[in-house]
């Protein structure tokens, strides 16, 4: 289209499409070029909108998902058909796991064709397939619905809980013509997408009364609670109750993790002994061993009450009984507790923040004597020590983090100090999500991104790191190369193949961003990976560093082993 207030005589749907998504604040598209979206991708283009090429669907929709995060509004994916879709899809089903917003669009083969099974290019039921994985599903038939399908789309990713949509868009769609005043007539502006949901006073007060009475309380945030961007109105609370706060990994820098009131030097001691726990757009899933257990403290796990703050109702008592449910959106939840509490609100009793308090110290004290060693070849520590003191320095360059070591050791060393500055595995705990999230970070906010990777996590998504070159993100991505999954030192006991765990020894990560232009440095101390490091971050170049980490560091799947098969035969 022109850039003329008087509408175009005819538009077609490539430029529906267009129009329905700038209406809606749309100006960022993710996704893989090919039949039949190619011509969509460079119409987006010419029409002023942004799109990022990648190498492979999924870590696109990644990129989409991130951004639905960071933004709250939801982040788009745009694929070719049937094995475009498919990789596509499996970003698309993280999304809706992650409550992330992101609707994911794709070209598909013509309905007639597919009904009967007669073998069209790229044929497949995509609708019917993305159904079960994602939180709604539409198809688009014709030009006029267009508007209607994305305005749909939009409003079922980011309201309630938000997730992932699927927009299916058969070839000629994209081809078909109609008046040009009627087709902006059915362009359709989503008002009040995600509408506020104040919590009912009943619901306000009864969370009130049980936090009053604890003894032990604990505030939990989840990733729903920096997703919600209440930000003051989750300080007020933690900070006005006095209350000791403990953050999940994306919850980090909703309050600095120095902060006086944080217990994550504390997690096992305060998830065992909390008699209330306030849980912020957390969910009691695996990841908090399901409310109960030994984690919680075992045969004491049944005297603790929960207050839920969750947008959904259905969440409530899905692992163990919930006291008090609080249904609405974070920020209204908070607020209402806080105006509830009022200004003479008792604060925790001295005895349990005291001893939190030791506990912390104690840990914190033990940690840092283990940060202050420097062997050679690098520890994780020690490698994540330099990592911290850079983030210290920068606190508005955004954490990307995955891996299984890597991770564990990463969420407890590098401190956060702003929210939504640490994007990682999120509740499925994938590996891959690396790049995506690097360049939808870096896309979206302009900030610098330091990505930290496990080698076998970088091995997922490394190739885009032609993507990070192509479009000069400032992304500096640190692979902690320890020659393996997990460590470099398994062996084939049968002799042959190299161990199922082990990678290609002394592997130079570095040479890949080379070979597109970008800055690679290989670091064999943590002088050298500080020296890097820093100049990644003063240049904003695309930069990887080739972190080399002693191969006999790490255990297996990292702090989550158990989770592992065991069996009773001998080895």
């Amino acid at each position: 289209m022109t850039n003329d207030t008087q509408a175009p005589a005819t538009i077609d749907g490539f430029h529906l499409v267009i129009e329905a998504l700038k209406l809606n604040g749309i100006d960022t598209v993710y996704g893989l070029p090919g039949i039949p979206i190619t011509d969509l991708s460079r119409k987006m283009q010419a029409e002023g909108m942004r799109f990022i090429a990648f190498r492979h669907e999924q870590n696109a929709g990644n990129a989409a998902a991130a951004a639905g995060f960071l933004t709250q509004k939801p982040g788009i994916c745009l694929t070719v058909s049937a094995p475009g879709f498919l990789n596509g899809l499996t970003a698309l089903t993280n999304a809706t796991t992650n409550c992330f917003p992101m609707i994911l669009i794709s070209g598909s083969s013509e309905r007639e064709i597919v009904d009967l099974q007669q073998g069209d290019y790229e044929e497949m039921d995509q609708l019917a397939i993305a159904k079960p994985l994602c939180k709604a599903a539409f198809r688009v038939l014709h030009a006029e619905d267009i508007g209607v399908g994305i305005a749909r789309a939009i409003r079922a990713a980011v309201s309630g809980r938000p997730g992932g949509v699927y927009l299916d868009f058969p070839a000629k769609l994209f081809g078909q013509v109609m008046d040009g005043a009627a087709g902006q007539r059915s362009l359709i502006k989503v008002v009040d997408a995600a509408p506020r949901q104040i919590p009912a006073p009943d619901a306000v007060q009864r969370a009130l009364d049980v936090l009053k009475g604890a003894k032990r309380p604990l505030i939990l945030l989840g990733k729903g609670a920096a997703y919600a961007q209440a930000d003051d109105a989750i300080r007020t609370f933690v900070e006005s109750s006095g209350i000791p706060y403990l953050p999940m990994s994306m919850a980090k820098g909703l309050l600095p993790d120095t902060h006086a009131q944080s217990a994550a030097a504390t997690r096992s001691y305060v998830l065992a002994e909390a008699d209330v726990v306030v849980l912020v757009g957390a969910r009691l899933n695996w990841l908090l061993s399901h409310g109960k257990g030994k984690t919680w403290g075992g045969a004491n796990a049944a005297n603790r009450e929960f207050i839920q703050i969750d947008i959904s109702p259905t969440e409530a008592d899905s692992n163990v009984p919930i006291a008090a449910p609080l249904v609405g959106d974070i920020g209204s939840c908070v607020a209402a507790l806080v105006v509830g509490m009022g200004p003479n609100w008792a604060r925790p009793p001295a005895e349990w923040t005291g001893a939190i308090a030791e506990r912390k110290d104690k840990n914190l004290s033990k940690m840092a004597e283990t940060l202050a060693k420097d062997p050679s070849p690098m520890s994780f520590h020690s490698a994540l020590r330099v990592i911290r003191d850079v983030v210290k320095a920068n606190p508005e360059a955004i954490v990307v983090n995955e891996g299984a070591n890597t991770l564990d050791f990463a969420r407890s060393i590098v401190d956060m100090y702003l929210p939504r500055k640490r994007l990682d595995v999120g509740t499925w705990g994938i590996m891959g999500i690396g790049m995506g999230f690097s360049v939808a970070a870096a896309v979206t906010t302009g900030n610098q991104v330091i990505a930290i990777e496990g080698d076998s996590a970088f091995g997922f998504s490394g190739m885009e790191v032609e993507t990070i070159c192509r479009y000069k993100l400032p992304v500096c991505v640190i692979v902690f190369n320890n020659n393996g999954v997990y460590k470099g030192t398994d062996v084939n006991p049968r002799g042959g193949d190299m161990a199922p765990t082990q990678f290609v020894k002394a592997a130079r990560y570095d040479m890949l961003m080379e070979a597109f232009g970008g800055v690679g440095v290989n670091a064999t101390t943590s002088a050298e990976l500080d020296r890097a490091l820093k100049e990644a971050v003063a240049s904003g170049r695309p930069t990887l560093i080739n972190a080399v980490i002693d191969e006999s560091a790490g255990t297996e799947s990292g702090r989550i082993t158990s989770l592992n098969p065991q069996t009773a035969a001998k080895k």
